[in-house]
């Protein structure tokens, strides 16, 4: 499963299911490295993984956006 974090408050990450646009919460203590929001994280077989290339892709997929709002 893929999911985007939307929000880190109070320990807790709201993540969005990139396939189903669902939001699920995770206490953050069980993903075992630091996240923030906007990172895509995998989950596979109870492993947490983050995506960086999916990342940066969003992230300059976004920032193209904005710009061409503005142009």
């Amino acid at each position: 499963m893929r999911y985007i974090v939307e929000s880190i408050e109070d320990g807790i990450a709201s993540l969005e299911d990139i396939a189903t646009r669902e939001i699920v919460r995770f206490n953050i203590s069980d993903i075992p490295f630091l996240i923030r929001e906007g990172d895509v994280l995998v989950l596979e077989n109870t492993i947490w993984y983050q995506d960086e290339e999916e990342r940066k892709c969003r992230e300059e997929r976004i920032q193209k956006k904005m710009k061409d709002l503005w142009i």
